[in-house]
């Protein structure tokens, strides 16, 4: 089978490996580099702690296991400690727990002595405080992940061809033909749309506008340069979440902050700034830590928040992923897409077909309900 997939990010090249374990004649086109979308700004938290509804938690969660199997360089699988100081995000937190202990999803409280062993450079928290430890989060770096995928392809006989736009996709009766930018065509049996956020280029689904859309698809990284401070998974509070970055830095994010986060602007410096007078409030040790890099991450959102995977034809010549939860998800699809590619349906995938928006979805609407969703420690 011949198959082209566009867009090198974790989601494509996850595909694109996948399929070579199947024995497909793989082409994997990518208009800059691998990595160079979302991919590259993303808080990398493997997890299925708050997705809803219940389809899309029960595929995420298959994505945690997924992870756990590859393992490998890049791969941190020590857990999640969340930190509830304030009634509301208690108050969030315990609905969660109850809807999360129903699905066998593990999470434990535990005392604050407890944190301090699993993170003792946790700096004291308020009284009252409520501590979390969900030991099946993990989280990534994404670029030795994404190293680790295209190997896998290229191992397998896959194309890469970067600086490579594309510009159409059409279906056929016998295959389907794609236009390049510089107007020239390539043929397949299959095409799939691996393309994030700018997934409606290409093909008939609903991706919300990074420039429109404020907080739902926008929100600010920084990492820090490197601090004497100790911390080996992801941490999230009422104010600040953080991650190890490599080498002693930290990545943080704060989800109040993003209101100002623009797609188009760059950040200014007093969100940095901001989030360094946070920092000493959640981890001890960070003194004089600086702000090494800040950016605007932006995320591909379909139109209603969750992931969309499956033909878009009646010929079943072009398939698209679209989902938020590319980096969880993407050792998972890499076996599901291909095996749909080859005829096999996969029943967690089922619920997420591009059909569903033929009667249309209001993307102001799903805008503002998944604005309301976010909580602290949300992606």
């Amino acid at each position: 089978m011949r198959v082209v997939v566009i867009g090198a990010g974790v989601v494509g090249s996850a595909v694109a490996a996948g399929l070579t374990r199947r024995g497909a004649h793989v082409t994997l086109l990518e208009e800059r580099y691998p990595g160079a979308g979302t991919t590259s700004t993303s808080f990398t938290w493997v997890n299925s702690n708050n997705k809803i509804p219940e389809p899309y938690f029960e595929l995420n969660h298959a994505a945690v296991r997924a992870h756990h199997a590859l393992g490998g360089q890049g791969f941190f699988a020590t857990g999640h400690l969340e930190c509830a100081g304030d009634e509301a995000h208690q108050a969030e937190l315990a609905i969660r727990l109850e809807r999360l202990e129903s699905r066998g999803y593990p999470a434990e409280r535990i005392t604050p002595a407890q944190a301090i062993e699993l993170e003792p450079d946790l700096a004291p928290q308020p009284e009252g405080t409520e501590y979390v430890y969900f030991p099946e989060e993990a989280h990534v770096f994404p670029a030795p992940l994404l190293a680790r995928l295209l190997s896998e392809a290229r191992a397998g006989g896959a194309r890469i061809e970067t600086g490579t736009a594309v510009r159409d996709i059409t279906s056929g009766a016998n295959e389907a033909t794609v236009t390049l930018a510089d107007g020239s065509t390539r043929t397949a049996d299959v095409v799939i749309a691996c393309t994030g956020r700018w997934t409606n280029m290409l093909v008939d689904i609903p991706v919300l506008d990074t420039r429109l859309f404020g907080t739902v698809t926008n929100g600010f990284l920084a990492s820090t340069t490197a601090v004497p401070a100790r911390l080996t998974r992801v941490l999230t509070t009422d104010r600040l979440n953080l991650r190890p970055d490599g080498g002693g830095r930290l990545l943080m994010q704060a989800l109040d902050l993003d209101e100002a986060a623009d797609a188009d602007t760059p950040p200014g410096d007093e969100i940095g700034a901001e989030m360094l007078a946070r920092l000493p409030g959640v981890l001890t040790g960070t003194t004089g830590a600086r702000i090494e890099r800040i950016r605007v991450g932006q995320r591909a959102m379909p139109a209603d928040g969750v992931t969309v995977a499956g033909f878009t034809d009646p010929a079943e010549r072009i398939y698209a992923v679209a989902t938020h939860s590319g980096i969880t998800l993407a050792p998972l699809l890499a076996d599901l897409v291909a095996a749909e590619v080859h005829g096999e349906e996969s029943p967690l995938l089922a619920p997420f077909r591009p059909g569903r928006f033929t009667d249309g979805v209001a993307p102001a609407e799903a805008a503002l309900a998944l604005k309301a969703a976010r909580r602290p420690g949300q992606q």
